[in-house]
């Protein structure tokens, strides 16, 4: 999920009343994490129809799963592979061109807190604080159907009217485990509306 800014506040001091609401109910720190996504579009020489507009592919990594490479199409299936994939993509390059400068992570903490694993991350563009993230996982549950009530009910504990519905992937899928690449469906999607406010922003100005 995403969090926007508290009132007044910045990207740092927002994770910090998250932080600090986590650690009051009882969470203990667990090491950190990171996930990021670096952006390709096909090569409109070598690929498509002339004038057509080329699709974008997203080659993503998660420290919770250090040996996996994770390749996402928009609206695509999610590829797990291994890291020989990272290798591939530059042999690759006649057909999939790196996008310069659009890598996006989200770095920071992980929390334990009874059976819930949290992480609270902070959306970096190059040196830049983009937003901040919050991922929740119920460990003893591999269903969502089966725990989202008492995912919410916990997460409204320390994110209050933030906590969010549920997410696009559950009803897309036809297998009701959930698996890694959920996850990072998920984190594109998260990371790719961010990317879009910021242009936006932008663009204001």
């Amino acid at each position: 999920s995403q969090v926007p800014l508290a009132e007044g506040k910045s990207v740092q001091q927002t994770v910090e009343i998250l932080t600090c609401k986590l650690e009051q109910l009882g969470a203990e720190k667990q090491g950190t994490f990171y996930v990021d996504c670096e952006t390709y579009h096909t090569a409109g020489a070598s690929m498509g129809t002339p004038g057509q507009a080329g699709k974008l592919l997203y080659v993503m990594h998660n420290s919770e799963y250090p040996l996996s490479t994770f390749a996402l199409f928009e609206n695509g299936p999610c590829l797990v592979a291994d890291l020989n994939l990272d290798v591939l993509m530059v042999k690759l390059k006649g057909f999939f061109q790196n996008a310069k400068a659009n890598k996006m992570e989200t770095r920071g903490t992980r929390y334990q807190y009874c059976d819930f694993l949290v992480k609270i991350g902070t959306v970096t563009v190059g040196q830049s604080g983009r937003g901040i993230t919050v991922e929740v996982d119920y460990c003893p549950c591999a269903v969502p159907g089966d725990c989202w009530n008492l995912m919410v009910e916990f997460m409204q504990s320390f994110m209050g009217s933030h906590a969010p519905s549920v997410p696009p992937v559950f009803s897309a899928k036809h297998d009701p485990l959930y698996t890694p690449a959920d996850t990072m469906v998920q984190y594109m999607e998260l990371l790719n509306k961010i990317r879009k406010q910021q242009v936006t922003v932008a663009g204001m100005r």
